[in-house]
């Protein structure tokens, strides 16, 4: 049996996915990125190769891990992918956004694919049937509209998501649940509609941390998985490290 870690290094999580011959295992958050953590990983799960997909300033020390008892890969524009890039500076794509259309082109394949990822930011990303991925859109996310709504008024209060609200709020609390989370959801319609206009036909898949706050108020058919970037993480190791 051949083991491998897909890391993934978000700005609000840092979580780890193990994978045992392809096969989706576990899927654990890390507290940290200190070497520790990441040496008590490879103990524990003795894994062949390992991949690390990460959009912030990570502990240099968790490649060196890697790298040291692993065939290691870090997911950067130099990567091999199934996908093409035809975009201006490509090197600025966030590793993430590689990773969740990557898993879409193997999930389904010669197909028009939106993948949105409802995380600390909104990504919208587009990958044709051809695999070339297009580009897309950012927004700001879940949490950060939450504090924006905090931080910038004098008394309104921070709250914590919640999928369960009415469509007309009868408190300062439901009230934000409702035009935040509503209107991010119609926001990802209107989206998605003007992507129709253009594409008549495609798949659209939603994933992310904040994904299960969404996919009740959503009208459009979509495809949930909160595991597509590590499915997109593994794809990449398995083309990336060769025997």
């Amino acid at each position: 049996m051949q083991t491998t870690l897909c890391f993934d290094f978000g700005n609000t999580r840092l979580k780890c996915a193990v994978f045992d011959d392809g096969t989706l295992r576990d899927v654990i958050i890390l507290q940290d990125d200190n070497p520790e953590t990441i040496d008590n990983l490879v103990k524990q799960f003795h894994p062949s190769k390992s991949i690390l997909s990460s959009v912030i300033n990570h502990n240099p020390e968790v490649e060196n891990i890697l790298n040291g008892s692993t065939r290691f890969h870090k997911l950067d524009a130099k990567s091999k992918l199934p996908v093409t890039t035809p975009v201006g500076k490509p090197e600025t794509i966030g590793a993430d956004r590689l990773a969740l259309v990557v898993a879409a082109v193997y999930l389904h394949p010669d197909r028009h694919n939106l993948v949105i990822g409802l995380g600390s930011c909104i990504t919208y990303n587009f990958v044709n049937k051809f695999s070339e991925f297009l580009g897309g859109g950012i927004s700001p996310g879940l949490e950060m509209r939450f504090k924006a709504v905090h931080e910038f008024t004098a008394k309104l209060p921070l709250i914590k998501p919640d999928p369960n609200f009415p469509l007309i709020g009868y408190d300062t609390r439901t009230n934000i649940l409702s035009g935040v989370i509503l209107g991010m959801c119609r926001e990802i319609e209107g989206i998605t509609d003007e992507y129709a206009l253009k594409y008549s036909n495609f798949n659209v898949l939603l994933t992310g941390g904040d994904m299960t706050f969404f996919a009740p108020h959503l009208k459009k058919k979509i495809f949930a998985d909160p595991y597509l970037i590590f499915k997109g993480l593994y794809a990449i190791s398995e083309i990336n490290n060769v025997s």
